[in-house]
């Protein structure tokens, strides 16, 4: 049995990277072989090239960093604290407002692009990378990633900084922050991911290209005119749009899995 859930994950995996190996081999051909299956002919960097000079990605690509970075930023500090007052802190309502945090999970965040749109409109936000920012400064998934963290940290530790007179800012600081690293990792491979990633929502508050992220970007290229069918252009500048994400997973996977294995999700 255990060698026939191998093969089948095995199996399940293949079928899974085909598009993202037909995408890298397309990227690589020249284009009037780009739509032939065949393992013959040049290997050539001009699809890449074409690509990078066609579209403004340097522009797409600093705005996507600003807008992840500054996203994760703010999450980790709104993360952290709020997992600390949930895992430490005594108060009244405690659990109820976790379960609301929770209850934020089974939420999709397209049913609130129209209250956010008008929120920001009333605020001129609209067509800025910090409009795009602002809806997910807070997160519930990593609220609890972290509160499940910090839970596991042993009492004693946090009584000991307070008798050497760290303050509660001081004791997140030194001691639960540097603890739950595997954690703040692999929350800011998913964080990074998503709003890397993230289409929808920057694509209708957006409208010039000097704020669109590499999504809009992407999908605004694949459409022009000048790239019509040409699929050597369009898979590399998709394989130009994943790299990073591709080349973060493989350098911290380790860490990803791990923290999810000590949070308790299983």
């Amino acid at each position: 049995m255990r060698k026939i859930s191998h093969l089948i994950m095995t199996l399940v995996a293949f079928l899974w990277a085909v598009p993202l190996l037909w995408m890298v081999a397309t990227a690589f051909r020249p284009k009037h072989l780009a739509t032939r299956i065949s393992v013959e002919g040049p290997l050539t960097l001009q699809n890449f090239a074409e690509a990078w000079q066609l579209a403004p990605f340097p522009i797409y690509y600093r705005n996507t960093l600003i807008i992840v970075l500054g996203i994760l930023a703010v999450q980790l500090v709104t993360a952290t604290l709020a997992a600390y007052a949930f895992a430490r802190l005594e108060f009244k309502g405690k659990n109820l407002l976790f379960i609301l945090v929770l209850v934020q999970l089974m939420i999709p965040t397209d049913i609130l692009i129209f209250p956010n749109y008008r929120i920001l409109r009333e605020m001129s936000l609209l067509n800025s990378r910090l409009g795009i920012m602002i809806p997910y400064f807070a997160t519930a998934f990593g609220i609890f990633l972290m509160r499940q963290t910090f839970k596991s940290v042993p009492y004693e530790l946090e009584e000991a900084a307070r008798l050497d007179g760290c303050n509660l800012l001081q004791r997140i600081w030194h001691m639960y922050v540097p603890l739950a690293k595997p954690t703040y990792i692999a929350f800011g491979l998913v964080s990074v991911s998503h709003h890397w990633s993230n289409f929808l929502w920057p694509l209708i508050v957006t409208k010039e290209v000097a704020v669109r992220p590499l999504t809009v970007g992407l999908s605004i290229f694949a459409k022009s005119f000048e790239t019509g069918a040409q699929w050597a252009q369009v898979s590399a500048a998709t394989l130009l749009v994943i790299f990073p994400l591709l080349l973060a997973f493989f350098f911290f996977q380790r860490q990803f899995i791990s923290s999810f294995m000590q949070s308790g999700i299983k």
